[in-house]
C-alpha cells in the first residue's frame, strides 16, 4: 500500500512541477496559444486533485501507526495544490489586464500600470517567500522522517 502512495508522490510531483512551469509561461504566450495553454493546465489541475484523492484513498488503508505520517504529508500536497490554483488564477487574471491594456491602448507609462507593475512585483515577491516557506516545511518533515525512521 506504501508503495502505492509513494508512486502517487511522485506522480504529484511531475505532475506539479509540470503545471508550474505551464503557468509561468501563461502570460507570455498570445492569442490561440494562451488559450490552450490555459485549458491544458485546467486539465492538469484536474489530475492533480485525483492524484489527491487516490493519496487520501491510500493513506485511509495504511495501518494506524504510519498512518499520521502520510496523512501530515497529504495536507503538504493539497497545499502546495490550493497554492498551484491560485497562480493560475493570478496568471489569466494577468492575462485579462493585458488584453484590456491593449484594447484601450495603454502604453504601459501610467500610475495606474505602475502601480499594477509594483503589485504584481510585490505578489511575486510574495510567492517567492511562500515557496521557500514550504521547501523549509518539506526539508523539515524529510528530516523528522529520518529521525522516526532511526529511532524505529
Amino acid at each position: 500500500m506504501s508503495s502505492d502512495f509513494e508512486t502517487y508522490e511522485q506522480d504529484f510531483g511531475t505532475l506539479t512541477a509540470e503545471i508550474t512551469s505551464r503557468i509561468g509561461k501563461i502570460p507570455k504566450l498570445g492569442g490561440d496559444e494562451k488559450k490552450n495553454m490555459v485549458v491544458n493546465v485546467e486539465k492538469q489541475l484536474e489530475e492533480a486533485r485525483e492524484l489527491l484523492e487516490q493519496m487520501d484513498l491510500e493513506v485511509r488503508e495504511i495501518p494506524v501507526q504510519s498512518r499520521g505520517m502520510h496523512s501530515t504529508r497529504l495536507k503538504s500536497y493539497k497545499q502546495e495544490l490550493e497554492k498551484l490554483e491560485k497562480d493560475f488564477k493570478r496568471s489569466r487574471i494577468a492575462y485579462s489586464d493585458e488584453v484590456r491594456d491593449e484594447l484601450l491602448g495603454d502604453d504601459g507609462n501610467s500610475s495606474a500600470s505602475q502601480l499594477i507593475k509594483l503589485r504584481d512585483e510585490r505578489a511575486h515577491l510574495l510567492d517567492n517567500a511562500e515557496k521557500l516557506e514550504r521547501s523549509s516545511r518539506r526539508l523539515e518533515a524529510g528530516y523528522q522522517i529520518a529521525v522516526e525512521t532511526v529511532y524505529m
